[in-house]
């Protein structure tokens, strides 16, 4: 079973949208985090080295990852999704843009 984490900024509106989108997808297991301090569920050093994939919304987040993890980031593969923090939590055109983006990535 591949581990899938979902990084965005606040842990509100994009990375909980697409694990809940993913949720189901067989052969994975899915979690999501946001890199500011403040954020729902804030990204930890454990959910970076539980990851076999990540996804980060926008490449600020890729930074901030590959900056204040690097020392976890030894197995993740980790993807870019430039998705623009344009939209609502479960947005039909955010869900849309993140099956076309990341189900190609998936087993």
């Amino acid at each position: 079973m591949k581990t899938v984490l979902f990084v965005c900024s606040q842990n509100r509106l994009r990375s909980p949208t697409a694990e809940q989108v993913f949720q189901a997808h067989p052969g994975i297991e899915v979690a999501s985090a946001g890199t500011n301090n403040d954020a729902d569920n804030p990204l930890t050093p454990e959910l970076v080295r539980w990851a076999d994939l990540i996804f980060v919304m926008e490449k600020t987040h890729r930074t901030k990852l590959q900056r204040r993890f690097k020392a976890d980031l030894k197995r993740a593969r980790v993807i870019c999704l430039d998705i623009p923090d344009d939209y609502d939590f479960m947005d039909e055109a955010l869900v849309r843009l993140l099956r076309t983006k990341v189900e190609r990535h998936l087993p």
